[in-house]
C-alpha cells in the first residue's frame, strides 16, 4: 500500500477555508495553535512529531465538511488526556460544544483494551453509549482511528493485529452503520493488510496485474452508456466514472461464496450520478434496454433505503464482451450521503445553528436509540455487545408490513423478530403470521421484499417458551425472558432461595444463620439488583448462579472459618517443633551441636536435619532436578519441596512454618521423568498448536496434558503438563518452543 501523505495544517486550512466563512476558519487556526503548543515537545511512536497526528485527524473531518466544533474538537481531542490542559480551559476557549466533544472522546481514550473478554465487552459499551449521546463524538473518534490505522506499522506485530481485529470487529461496523462509507472502507482494508497480508498483498498484485486492461474495458462501457443515455436531456451535472471495488470486500467475496480471483468479474464498477429520482430512474432504463439486466442483481435502495440513509439504484448486466458489469444509479444528494452518512447531516451549512442541515432527521439517527435500547435490557457488558453485534451490526434484510411501512430485521430474523421489533404487546399477543399472504410457520426466516402480516389475539395466554428457540434478536429473547420473570415471579423468587439455601448446606454452613434479611440486602446491592427479591428471582429464573450469591452471602463465615484453621495449623507446628527437639535431647544431643542427618527420598530429594519424613515435590510449581529447592514440614504429610521462587513458599514463612534445608540427590537428574508445567503464548494462527505439539514430541515423550484458550485480540495460551529430566532439558524444550513462527511467549507456571 502506497504511504498515506500527511496533511499540513496550511491543507486543512484551505479545505476549511473553501466551505467555512472567515471567523469559523480563525477558531479553527486558534484551535490549532493551542493544540501545537500543548503539545510542543511531545512524539509517536514513528518518532515524528506528536502534533501530526491532530493536524490529520482534523484533515479527516475537514474533508468530511465538519462543523467548526467538531474540527476543533479533532485538533484538541487529546489534549486533555497527553498535556496538563484541563477541560475547563478548552470550554473557556473553544465554548461548550468542543469541550463536550472532547471530553467525550477523552473518556473513550482512557479506555484500557485488555484481552480479557468481559473487559473489552465493558470497554466497547461505554464507547457506544458515548456515541449514543453526540454523533460528534464517534465521527471524531473514527477520524482519529483511521489515522492510527494508517500508521499502524510503527507498532509491534501483536499489537498491530489486536488494533486491526478490534477495528474489523467494532470500529468498522459503526463507520458502515452510520453510513460513512470513505472511512469504512479504509479501515476495513488496512485491517486486512495487518490481519491476513498474505491475502491482502495478493489481492493488491492480482488486481494491478490487469489493471489497465480492466480499465480500458470500463473506458468503453462508460462510452456505450453516454450513448444509450445521451437523448434523455439529463442536464450538464451528470457524472458517469468507473469506481473500482476495494480489497476487504474482494477478499469477504473470495471466502464467502468460495470463489478464486479469477472468478470475480466486477472489480470494477460504473456509477452515474445524475440531478433527480426521475432521472435515476430514466437511466437504470435506458441500461436495461441497451444491456440484458442479471437475475436478482436488481436492487432498489432508493424505494427502501437502508437504515444509515444509503439511497442508490444498483444493477449488474451483461455488458460489453459479454461480461457483467455493475452500474450503480443515484444523486447527488444521495452520493453525498453514501459517502459521507450521517456526518452529511453534521456537515456545515452557512447560517445554519451549529451548521447543522435542517434535513437532518431524527430518523436517521435510531442507531442511538436501538443502543440505549439494547443497553437497558442487557444482563452485563458481554450480553449488550452480543445484542449490538447481533442486532445493530448484522446484515440486513427489509420486511414489510401489510400497511407499507418498512421494517428493517437482522438477517434470520423471523415473524416473532418482526412482532417485537413493532411492540412489546404485538409480540406478546402474537398467534401466528402470514407472508405474502400465506400462512407460514413462525420459524420462517424472513428475506428481503417480503410483505409479513402479524396475527395476533388479544385472548392470547402469551408467549410459549419454545419461542426463544425460534427467535434471533436479542430484544426479542429479552421480551420473552421478561414475559415469563414476571409471570413466574413468586415461583422464581422461591425456587432462587431455595437453590441458595442448598448450595449454602452444601458448603456446611447453616443456611438460616447465614441468609438474614439484612445479608441478602447487601449482596442484592453488590450484584446491581434493586432489592433481594429481584436477586432470588434472577437465581430462580436462570440468569444468575446460585453459586455466586452463596459465596457472597457466606464471605464472612468463610473468613472467620480460614482464620480458625490458621490458628488451629499454626498450633500444631508449634507442637510438632517441641516434640522434635524433645527427641533429638533425648538421644543425647541436648547443649550440643547436634550432627545433620542428610536423607534420601523417593523423589531424590535430599532434607538435613530431620529424619523418617515423607517427602513430596509440590504440584503449585513443580521443582525438577537443577532448581533452586527449600522445602517446609506439613503436618500429617511431611515435607513439601517448592521452588524457591514459589509463592507459597514466602507465604509459609509469614504464617511461622518451619523451612527445611533440601538439596537435589542428582541435580542432573535420573530416569525419573519429573513434571513441569509451561504456558505458551502466540498468536492464533493455522497450525500453531501443531507447531507446538510437534516441538514438544521431538524433546520428550512424556506429554501429560495440553489445552489452549483464545482471547478477543486472536492470542492463543497454551498450557501444557510434560515430563522432563532435569532444569537443562527444560530449558532446551523452552528455547525450542520460542523459535516457533508467531510465538511470544514461553514461560513455567505456578498454580
Amino acid at each position: 500500500m502506497a504511504k498515506e501523505k500527511n496533511l499540513t495544517h496550511e491543507d486543512v486550512r484551505d479545505i476549511v477555508a473553501s466551505y467555512m466563512n472567515e471567523d469559523h476558519v480563525k477558531l479553527i487556526e486558534s484551535a490549532y495553535h493551542f493544540s501545537d503548543r500543548a503539545h510542543n515537545g511531545q512524539k509517536r511512536q514513528s518518532g515524528e512529531p506528536y502534533i501530526i497526528h491532530p493536524i490529520q485527524v482534523a484533515g479527516i473531518l475537514a474533508n468530511l465538511h465538519m462543523d467548526p466544533e467538531t474540527i476543533c474538537a479533532g485538533y484538541l481531542h487529546d489534549i486533555v488526556e497527553d498535556t496538563g490542559v484541563v477541560l475547563a480551559d478548552v470550554e473557556e476557549l473553544f465554548g461548550p460544544t468542543v469541550a463536550m466533544i472532547v471530553d467525550g472522546d477523552t473518556k473513550l481514550s482512557k479506555i484500557k483494551y485488555k484481552s480479557n473478554k468481559e473487559q473489552m465487552a465493558e470497554n466497547h459499551r461505554k464507547l457506544l453509549l458515548a456515541m449514543s449521546k453526540d454523533i460528534r463524538v464517534m465521527i471524531v473518534k473514527l477520524a482519529d482511528r483511521l489515522h492510527n490505522m494508517r500508521t499502524l506499522q510503527h507498532l509491534r506485530p501483536d499489537k498491530q493485529r489486536r488494533i486491526a481485529n478490534e477495528t474489523l470487529e467494532i470500529y468498522a461496523p459503526i463507520a458502515d452503520r452510520l453510513g460513512i462509507s470513505t472511512i469504512k472502507w479504509e479501515l476495513e482494508d488496512l485491517s486486512l493488510r495487518y490481519l491476513n497480508p498474505q491475502q491482502y498483498y495478493r489481492i493488491v498484485h492480482l488486481m494491478n496485474s490487469k489493471r489497465d486492461e480492466r480499465i480500458e474495458y470500463i473506458n468503453h462501457a462508460i462510452e456505450n452508456i453516454k450513448d444509450a443515455i445521451d437523448d434523455l436531456d439529463l442536464g450538464n451535472e451528470t457524472e458517469i466514472y468507473g469506481r473500482p471495488k476495494h480489497i476487504y470486500s474482494i477478499y469477504r467475496k473470495m471466502v464467502t461464496q468460495h470463489k478464486q480471483f479469477s472468478q470475480i468479474y466486477d472489480l470494477l464498477a460504473i456509477r452515474v450520478v445524475v440531478e433527480s429520482i426521475k432521472d435515476c430512474y430514466a437511466v437504470l432504463g435506458a441500461i436495461h434496454t441497451n444491456w440484458t439486466p442479471m437475475p436478482g442483481r436488481f436492487k432498489d435502495y432508493i424505494a427502501m433505503p437502508k437504515v444509515n440513509g444509503y439511497q442508490s439504484l444498483h444493477t449488474t448486466v451483461v455488458g460489453p464482451e459479454g461480461r457483467p458489469l455493475e452500474v450503480q444509479i443515484r444523486t447527488h444528494e444521495m452520493h453525498e450521503i453514501a459517502e459521507f452518512g450521517v456526518a452529511a447531516h453534521w456537515a456545515y451549512k452557512e447560517g445554519n445553528k451549529n451548521g447543522v442541515r435542517e434535513n437532518a432527521s431524527d430518523d436517521k439517527l435510531n442507531l442511538f436509540k436501538e443502543i440505549l435500547e439494547i443497553q437497558s435490557e442487557s444482563n452485563d457488558a458481554d450480553d449488550f455487545m452480543q445484542g449490538v453485534q447481533g442486532d445493530i451490526f448484522a446484515d440486513r434484510v427489509y420486511a414489510f408490513t401489510p400497511k407499507g411501512d418498512v421494517l428493517e430485521l437482522p438477517k434470520g430474523a423471523g415473524p416473532l423478530d418482526m412482532a417485537y421489533t413493532i411492540h412489546t404487546e404485538v409480540g406478546n399477543k402474537t398467534t401466528g403470521a402470514k407472508v405474502n399472504g400465506k400462512i407460514v410457520p413462525l420459524d420462517y426466516e424472513i428475506k428481503n421484499g417480503d410483505i409479513v402480516d402479524i396475527l395476533t389475539s388479544n385472548s392470547s395466554a402469551g408467549p410459549s417458551r419454545d419461542w426463544l428457540s425460534l427467535v434471533s434478536t436479542r430484544r426479542a429473547r429479552n421480551k420473552i425472558k421478561q414475559f415469563f420473570r414476571q409471570a413466574d415471579r413468586e415461583e422464581n423468587i422461591n425456587s432462587g432461595v431455595e437453590m441458595i439455601e442448598h448450595k449454602l448446606r452444601d458448603d456446611g454452613f447453616n443456611a438460616k444463620l447465614i441468609m438474614t434479611p439484612e445479608k441478602a440486602a447487601q449482596v442484592a446491592v453488590k450484584l446491581h439488583y434493586s432489592s433481594s427479591e429481584d436477586m432470588f428471582a434472577a437465581v430462580g429464573f436462570g440468569d444468575l448462579q446460585p453459586v455466586g450469591v452463596a459465596n457472597r452471602m457466606s464471605q464472612d463465615a468463610r473468613q472467620q472459618m480460614e482464620d480458625d484453621r490458621q490458628r488451629k495449623a499454626e498450633k500444631e507446628l508449634l507442637e510438632e517443633h517441641k516434640t522434635l527437639s524433645d527427641e533429638n535431647a533425648k538421644n543425647g544431643q541436648q547443649g550440643q551441636h547436634h550432627e545433620k542427618k542428610k536423607i534420601s527420598s523417593q523423589g531424590g530429594v535430599i532434607i538435613e536435619g530431620v529424619d523418617n519424613l515423607l517427602v513430596r515435590l509440590s504440584h503449585c510449581c513443580s521443582p525438577v532436578p537443577g532448581d533452586d529447592i527449600v522445602g517446609y514440614i506439613t503436618k500429617g504429610r511431611g515435607v513439601s519441596v517448592h521452588r524457591v521462587d514459589c509463592p507459597n513458599i514466602k507465604a509459609a514463612e509469614e504464617h511461622g512454618e518451619r523451612i527445611v534445608k533440601v538439596d537435589w540427590e542428582n541435580p542432573d537428574g535420573d530416569k525419573t521423568n519429573y513434571n513441569a508445567d509451561l504456558e505458551v503464548q502466540g498468536y492464533n494462527r493455522n497450525g500453531l498448536l501443531n507447531d507446538v505439539l510437534k516441538s514438544i514430541n521431538n524433546s520428550t515423550k512424556y506429554l501429560n496434558s495440553v489445552n489452549g484458550k483464545v482471547d478477543h485480540d486472536k492470542v492463543v495460551t497454551i498450557s501444557a503438563s510434560i515430563g522432563i529430566r532435569n532444569r537443562e532439558h527444560l530449558q532446551r524444550i523452552m528455547e525450542s518452543l520460542k523459535n516457533i513462527q508467531d510465538v511470544y511467549v514461553v514461560k513455567r507456571t505456578i498454580h
